[in-house]
């Protein structure tokens, strides 16, 4: 017979249960928000290291994020509101384009140029085309300058100091180096310059050996001038290529190069100065130059590195005669031959070597002579 007391332990135990597999199924309540992704458990138990001509050692699963001191971001959850008048602008980017190397590359090709590829004066319907015939599914978008403006806009409305620099900029080649990178934090994938042909498909450029969500940057080395005179021609011993980068969004190599360019432009608008930029600065400037000083910065920084580890500083000694893709943490560098194929000189090998990725023509995007690969100066 069922008794009143007995009645009640009954629901009691029957509450209990429900209560506990509720709670068991509920989703977990993210901890406290962190600034770098989790995704660099980067030092395996495995970690395999590449020998350099210098005899210096990239390790190919370096540690980033390791600092302790330095929260990574949940995954999941909301992102708690923060003052950003408070913050310094790398930080600002940082709150706006959060990072996180475990998602997929998107799939954009972003490219820019002074008319869309429906006006008549549009003159690289051949290299615009491989694009779309190489990545079917990708989203891959000419877009001008009048649009980039409002494009800018759109994406930076928090971060004004940053469309004030954009907009102060006194050259088109300046304005087209920031966009690249400025595109790129915000939305991800890939960026090339409208002069270049797509050889292979970007599905095919990282090794099938480096697990995609465990890199955020794909870059390629513009030159290698192992020469006495490379100062002559180059402004940087190793230099690495900017007509062509793949990234995931808020990756910190671009939210620094969008940071310096910023407060640099606008230091200058205060100062003046900045009529007084002409072609030849623009490489130390937004050009790359500036970019393959901030790569090496990255791979020294030990907020992203454990350089305990290392037997030495990374640069261009670590990348000079290379001719497969290394792993550097979460970058993947490119040899000369996959986005300078053709130049018939430092190393690189033909087009239709497997290394090949795309075909550079320097017609739509301003360079120096200095800084062509010029055959006859070998």
């Amino acid at each position: 017979m069922l008794t009143f007391r007995r009645a009640l332990v009954a629901a009691a135990f029957v509450l209990t249960i429900l209560f506990l597999t509720t709670r068991s199924s509920s989703p977990a309540v993210p901890a406290v928000a962190d600034t770098f992704p989790k995704a660099q458990a980067f030092a395996d138990s495995s970690r395999q290291a590449s020998t350099t001509a210098a005899g210096q050692r990239i390790d190919d699963n370096a540690r980033h994020g390791a600092n302790p001191s330095r929260k990574r971001p949940g995954k999941k959850g909301q992102q708690a509101l923060q003052d950003m008048s408070k913050l310094s602008l790398y930080d600002k980017l940082a709150y706006q384009f959060p990072y996180d190397v475990e998602t997929k590359f998107p799939a954009y090709i972003w490219q820019t140029w002074k008319w869309t590829p429906a006006h008549s004066e549009f003159d690289f319907r051949e290299q615009e085309a491989t694009w779309t015939e190489q990545h079917p599914g990708f989203v891959h978008e000419v877009i001008t300058d009048t649009v980039s403006v409002h494009l800018l806009r759109l994406l930076y409305a928090s971060v004004p100091e940053v469309l004030e620099a954009y907009e102060a900029l006194p050259l088109p080649v300046l304005k087209a180096d920031f966009f690249r990178y400025l595109i790129l934090l915000a939305r991800g994938g890939i960026y090339s310059d409208i002069d270049t042909y797509a050889i292979r498909s970007a599905l095919e450029w990282i090794p099938e050996s480096v697990p995609r969500d465990a890199v955020g940057l794909v870059i390629g080395i513009e030159a290698d001038p192992d020469r006495p005179d490379w100062k002559d021609w180059y402004s940087r011993r190793i230099q690495f290529c900017q007509w062509t980068i793949q990234s995931k969004p808020g990756h910190p190599v671009l939210r620094e190069i969008v940071t310096r360019i910023t407060d640099q432009t606008l230091k200058r608008k205060r100062a003046g100065s900045l009529r007084d930029v002409n072609n030849k600065g623009v490489i130390e400037f937004t050009g790359p130059a500036l970019w393959t000083d901030i790569i090496f910065e990255y791979f020294n920084d030990d907020r992203y590195f454990d350089m305990s580890a290392s037997p030495g500083p990374i640069d261009y000694r670590n990348f000079t005669g290379m001719e497969v893709a290394k792993r550097v943490g979460d970058v993947v560098v490119l040899p000369i031959t996959s986005f300078s194929p053709g130049v018939q000189q430092m190393g690189a090998k033909d087009y239709d070597d497997p290394m090949a990725f795309v075909k550079h023509d320097f017609e739509g995007t301003w360079k120096p002579e200095s800084e062509r690969h010029i055959g006859e100066n070998n």
